[in-house]
């Protein structure tokens, strides 16, 4: 999965978020962090402190792998996230 913008981390943050049935005002608290804060990243705030983010990410069992191989240790290829999808899905709940 590749994440090329604040929109596209912010629309994969919401998916999770929305998918392990958390509002945006419990994510806050186990990052420790503001419900304003949780929805600027969610909508692709461009300049979120790095640490915080890390937290959000850890908080959603979000994985951040800096491997740019396609297969794990074993061998086996890895499930991918569809961020196009999660992408597209956040543009049309917005019209």
């Amino acid at each position: 999965m590749l994440i090329r913008t604040p929109a596209d981390l912010g629309a994969v943050i919401r998916d999770r978020r929305k998918r392990l049935k958390l509002d945006q005002s419990t994510l806050a608290k186990r990052i420790g962090v503001s419900r304003q804060w949780v929805i600027d990243i969610e909508h692709g705030h461009p300049r979120a402190e790095l640490a915080l983010v890390l937290r959000a990410l850890d908080a959603l069992g979000i994985p951040l792998d800096a491997d740019d191989q396609q297969m794990t240790s074993r061998g086996s290829a890895r499930s991918a996230i569809d961020i196009n999808a999660i992408v597209a899905k956040a543009k049309k709940s917005r019209t």
